[in-house]
């Protein structure tokens, strides 16, 4: 088995909510128990709310809780918590670390999560969107949404395109934000903190084209994606296998072509609420060893 320089990786996960903190656990030990040698790795655990969701009880080796503190003007604003923690993270990489990778409390880690950690030939790696929900259609112009999102990060329009992976809609640049790496050292999540605070604090914005629930969940994942189109070249984005930030809670959407039938296979998979307890998963199989693992945590 190929070693990895795992001082070069650092993951970030950031809790907000005591689910957060109860999946937190259980995703930090399947890293340890299923990342080959980047289970050794560090993670970076931000602690959002310390009355409802103290991180005390993981902090150990290896695990640092960073309690986090969310400007006045993201408070509320869903998903601030995630773009200043990503912030965050950057500035306190230590020298040598080439790779912040992100993972959503709500996933595991089923194999050795290789394609994170980012090669001299990549800024970031990154997976599409699930479904296309807010993303806009190549062929359309650009609404009101998106055109407050570009004008925030400074460009026009996008070239860039995706294809996303549940509904096969062929999108402008829009990446999934569950699961990525990014090479901190480029300064990507210090300006996604940037104009995503400024969109948030822009009221005739929130008002009118991000007036809904829809594009308000999803304004922090348009802005990374506007981000990094703008200043990550093609050929330096790495475009993660299918196996990272799997989306099975949508298992039951995923077209049979593009469906994994066994849970062993994926790297990376989310499942939100969907619950893991493998008894009660008819939707996918799952092997030895990760069966008894899940169902003595289940």
């Amino acid at each position: 088995m190929t070693a990895y320089p795992t001082e070069e990786i650092v993951f970030v996960i950031v809790v907000a909510t005591s689910q957060d903190l109860s999946s937190s656990r259980v995703l930090i030990d399947s890293l340890r128990s299923f990342g080959g040698s980047f289970g050794d790795a560090e993670v970076l655990l931000f602690e959002a709310d310390a009355r409802k969701a103290p991180c005390g009880s993981l902090e150990g080796e290896r695990v640092r809780v960073v309690p986090l503190a969310v400007p006045d003007r993201f408070q509320g604003f869903l998903f601030s918590e995630k773009v200043w923690a990503c912030r965050e993270a950057e500035r306190l990489m230590p020298p040598g670390t080439n790779s912040v990778a992100y993972l959503t409390p709500q996933s595991l880690i089923v194999r050795p999560p290789v394609e994170l950690h980012l090669t001299a030939g990549h800024d970031v790696a990154l997976r599409p969107v699930h479904i296309r929900n807010v993303g806009l259609p190549v062929e359309e112009p650009l609404d009101a949404f998106w055109r407050g999102v570009y004008d925030s990060v400074g460009i026009e329009d996008t070239a860039s395109t995706v294809e996303s992976f549940v509904d096969g809609q062929r999108i402008r640049a829009y990446f999934n934000t569950g699961v990525f790496s990014i090479n901190p050292g480029l300064g990507l999540l210090r300006r996604w903190s940037e104009c995503f605070g400024e969109l948030v604090s822009d009221r005739r914005f929130q008002t009118s084209a991000c007036g809904d629930v829809r594009h308000k969940i999803f304004l922090h994942q348009a802005v990374f994606s506007a981000i990094v189109a703008r200043d990550v070249p093609e050929e330096r984005i790495w475009k993660l296998s299918p196996e990272y930030s799997y989306p099975y809670h949508l298992q039951r959407l995923v077209p049979a072509a593009r469906r994994t039938v066994v849970l062993n296979d994926l790297v990376c998979p989310v499942f939100e609420d969907h619950p893991l307890d493998p008894g009660s998963m008819d939707d996918i199989e799952v092997r030895e060893p990760l069966r008894s693992w899940l169902a003595a945590r289940a």
